[in-house]
């Protein structure tokens, strides 16, 4: 019988196995897609991020982290969480389908040249595959944060980051802010021109 100490230990262990994993698998490719979000902002493109959940919540600190700042002091750049305007997803998920609650802002908002960061723990988010094959047609990048077996969402991924050893949607979540920060930090450190831009 397991106690508070030793499930949290359990939990604690779990979460470092799928970072551990998480960071072998996709570390080419997390640097990969810093350096294409660093190219977006330079040419004057804006970030879009959307999810569900707690993912919307990661797409929120996202965009925060890119107007405001991470860890080093720099403009603000363009990033937008499609998750923060309560009356345009109501009004969506009212008039027509919870399920295009992002792939009409994306045909309002995006443009070639932008990035979308599309973030589904599952993969299988009906809105966010929507989200994503709406901004493929525009003409942006795509960034996939998912887990497990990445369902569909993976393979529409220019960069396709996935959490293969999260075990539940929380240790996926785990990976997915580490792979968030890891984004945003190393844009700042090493993509941008110079530490001003």
């Amino acid at each position: 019988m397991s106690t508070p100490e030793s499930y949290l230990q359990l939990s604690f262990d779990e979460s470092l196995a799928a970072q551990k994993r998480f960071l072998e698998e996709n570390a080419s490719r997390l640097i990969a897609a810093s350096r294409a979000i660093a190219q977006c902002v330079l040419s004057g493109g804006k970030l879009l991020i959307f999810g569900n959940g707690g993912s919307a919540a990661d797409a929120q600190h996202m965009a925060a982290e890119m107007v405001g700042r991470m860890l080093m002091d720099r403009r603000p750049l363009a990033a937008i969480a499609l998750t923060t305007d309560t009356s345009n997803i109501t009004a969506l998920a009212n008039d027509y389908s919870y399920d295009i609650i992002f792939e009409r802002q994306i045909q309002a908002l995006a443009r070639p040249g932008d990035l979308v960061v599309a973030i589904s723990t599952s993969g299988k988010s009906k809105n966010v595959i929507l989200g994503v094959e709406a901004a493929k047609k525009i003409g942006c990048k795509i960034i996939t944060l998912t887990g497990g077996e990445g369902g569909p969402l993976k393979s529409l991924g220019d960069f396709s980051l996935n959490v293969a050893g999260g075990l539940n949607s929380s240790r996926i979540q785990e990976s997915h802010i580490f792979a968030i920060h890891s984004l945003v930090d190393m844009m700042d450190r090493f993509f941008l021109s110079d530490g001003n831009s």
